[in-house]
């Protein structure tokens, strides 16, 4: 019966890192699927407040439950699934039950928030509405599934876990005691009527976090239901929303849910791929600490990382031309700026931010760079060459992990025992997977390119007149500045070749603190071939390329290590320890497919490409998260697609590279 259930799933975010989520069929089958995670310290802090309103319809005859559980003893019950005739996720998640006398339509919409202007205030609301037709009257029940946890664990009874009830007219007001009081939250409703009706439902099983090794029950707690006499062509339509109610919230009305989504609407009037576009607007968030937008890096579980902002922001950003969305989140990780090292984690109320990588500081001078050819915005530039200038400064004197520019050949080092400090992170048991201590090549493509960008900054900076902080004396020394960038660029360029595996016609993916070479063929080689400045040889890249076609390219992205190689493995499968050690040991990776089009183009521009967006565009709208891309997949055939269910760099490489 499992095999029956249509598993794919659906987003619906709101521009504060609240989000709704769940599958076609409404089994849940994930920690993180509820209808209303509201994210109550922007983007973070997400607590599941109601996770569900199970419905059932009352007909003359009979009554028919719509809902689908699937339950710890193995059962599914009820099977509403059984009666779902239609799914749409467009222009929002539509579901259609129904049999011969009857249908009833249920829509889902969370709208785009932001900060409320008028009252400075900070909105999560998930809109609902129920739409019946029939032969003859029905009473549709709704009963609510409520919890108070953090969305990363599932919530169990436990004597001192209650929740308190206030009623009012049309509205309950719900809030959770644990020992302390949680986010008080209600739901509002168009007509009907509501009767408490308190009880524990117990042993929800999520088939997802069983596969994954980790917790998989839940209970939940209903505190009533509410009963609408429901005649033909009715509709109700419901709110919830974080918070007691207010005296300004605006009267809720049946149209209140097309006005919403009419709202949404126009806010996508003249932009081309209209699917993409919504899928991309997912990751841009409000940061509440630093009063500024951010890119959350996946859903369901992802905060707003630093390297996967900066490499989803050319596509997410640029390609839409958000050139003010780009300028702000590139000041706002330019503000995070620490030992010449841009945060991998911004910092959130007394938390300090995470400074732990190597090549973050350099993503993001390559991020500014592609801003500024988009826009010639000269006086930003000048405002943030003193960020790149700390940056250029701490590279060469060096920084924490004891990263550092080695004096003999130019060349970006780091040497710390029990991190990983590349993209390629992933811990386990203290121990680094794949530790690339010493020269990783793509941070030294990196750190070339990031010499020429300063080079030519310096150089318009010493020309353009009237530019802030900038006088004829410093036009000078920028003026000098820029030619030895130039002499260090041609430098590093020079001792890249140290990379050059002639025997593979590859890059060697580093360069080790006792001078050996990492051989491994990984993707990291065409990263190297695609920053907006090169540093090897015509013909180096297309040896490269012909390497990576063989070995790794695949339909959903580039495999992060050859097939061949004994660490190699396949499927991202099992409990928490084996999929980490799967994570860059041969899974495939979504947003290289971008690194590779560019390495392509550069390389071989008169050869056809290679690759079919088909695949992922199939997968886009029609597999795995509906109207968005997953993180991983396996990097054996038939590829599935794991991890994250929405990536912000998969769907950022995709816009990017789709028309090119």
């Amino acid at each position: 019966m499992l095999d029956d259930l249509d598993k794919r799933e659906w987003l619906l975010t709101n521009g504060l890192g609240s989000f709704a989520s769940g599958t076609v069929t409404d089994i849940r089958t994930r920690t993180y699927h509820g209808w209303f995670f509201a994210a109550l310290k922007p983007p973070l802090d997400r607590n599941l407040l109601l996770s569900h309103l199970e419905a059932s319809l009352e007909l003359s005859d009979r009554t028919i439950s719509l809902g689908t559980n699937y339950w710890g003893t193995g059962e599914i019950e009820p099977s509403g699934y059984k009666l779902l005739r239609d799914f749409n996720i467009n222009p929002v998640p539509t579901w259609k039950w129904g049999d011969e006398d009857w249908r009833l339509e249920r829509r889902l919409f969370m709208p785009y928030e932001g900060v409320e202007e008028d009252t400075k205030k900070l909105v999560h609301r998930l809109l609902i509405q129920y739409r019946y037709n029939g032969i003859k009257p029905a009473i549709l029940r709704l009963r609510l599934l409520v919890a108070d946890r953090d969305f990363h664990h599932q919530q169990i009874q436990a004597p001192s876990l209650k929740f308190i009830e206030m009623l009012g007219v049309q509205q309950v007001c719900i809030q959770a005691n644990n020992g302390g009081m949680g986010t008080p939250w209600h739901l509002r409703w168009t007509r009907g009527e509501y009767k408490q009706d308190a009880v524990w439902y117990w042993n929800y099983s999520l088939l997802e976090e069983t596969a994954r090794g980790l917790d998989d029950k839940e209970n939940l707690y209903s505190p009533g239901y509410l009963s609408v006499v429901m005649e033909p062509g009715d509709t109700i339509t419901l709110e919830a929303r974080v918070g007691f109610p207010e005296s300004y919230q605006d009267y809720l009305t049946d149209k209140t849910f097309d006005q919403a989504v009419e709202v949404e609407q126009q806010r996508f009037l003249g932009i081309g791929d209209r699917a993409l576009l919504k899928a991309s607007e997912q990751f841009i968030v409000y940061h509440e600490y630093t009063n500024s937008s951010t890119i959350i890096a996946g859903y369901h579980w992802f905060d707003d990382w630093g390297r996967d902002a900066l490499i989803a922001l050319p596509g997410l950003l640029l390609v839409p031309k958000r050139y003010k969305k780009a300028k702000e989140i590139l000041s706002t990780f330019s503000n995070s700026c620490r030992y010449g090292l841009i945060a991998n984690h911004l910092p959130v109320a007394n938390n300090e931010a995470l400074y732990n990588s190597v090549d973050i500081s350099l993503w993001w001078i390559e991020a500014l760079g592609l801003y500024l050819e988009a826009t010639q915005d000269w006086e930003f530039l000048a405002l943030q060459y003193p960020v790149v200038q700390q940056i250029y400064k701490a590279y060469i004197g060096g920084t924490r992990y004891n990263i550092h520019v080695d004096s003999t050949d130019g060349l970006v080092s780091w040497d710390n025992r029990g991190v990983a400090l590349t993209w390629m992170d992933t811990v386990v048991d203290g121990r680094p997977v794949t530790p690339r201590l010493g020269k990783p090549v793509e941070v030294n493509a990196l750190w070339y390119s990031a010499l020429c960008w300063a080079s030519r900054w310096a150089e318009i900076l010493s020309e353009l007149p009237n530019l802030p902080n900038i006088n004829h004396k410093e036009q000078r020394r920028l003026a000098k500045q820029s030619r030895r960038y130039t002499m260090q660029a041609e430098s590093v360029k020079f001792n890249m070749q140290k990379y050059w595996n002639s025997n593979l016609g590859y890059l060697y993916d580093t360069i080790e603190p006792d001078d050996r070479r990492n051989s491994q063929i990984r993707p990291n080689a065409v990263l190297a071939l695609s920053f907006a400045h090169c540093g090897f040889t015509q013909l180096q890249g297309q040896q490269v390329l012909e390497v990576a076609c063989e070995r790794l390219l695949t339909p959903y992205g580039l495999r992060s290590l050859d097939p061949l190689d004994p660490n190699y493995i396949g499927k991202y499968v099992g409990n928490q320890q084996q999929r980490d050690y799967a994570y860059h040991q041969g899974t495939v990776w979504c947003w290289l497919i971008g690194a590779f089009i560019r390495a392509w183009q550069r390389f071989n521009p008169d050869k056809p490409l290679p690759f079919s967006f088909s695949p992922l565009l199939h997968h886009f709208g029609f597999t795995g998260c509906i109207n968005s891309i997953s993180e991983i997949f396996d990097g054996d055939e038939p590829h599935t697609p794991r991890g994250a269910i929405a990536q912000a760099k998969s769907v950022a490489e995709v816009i990017r590279n789709l028309h090119q």
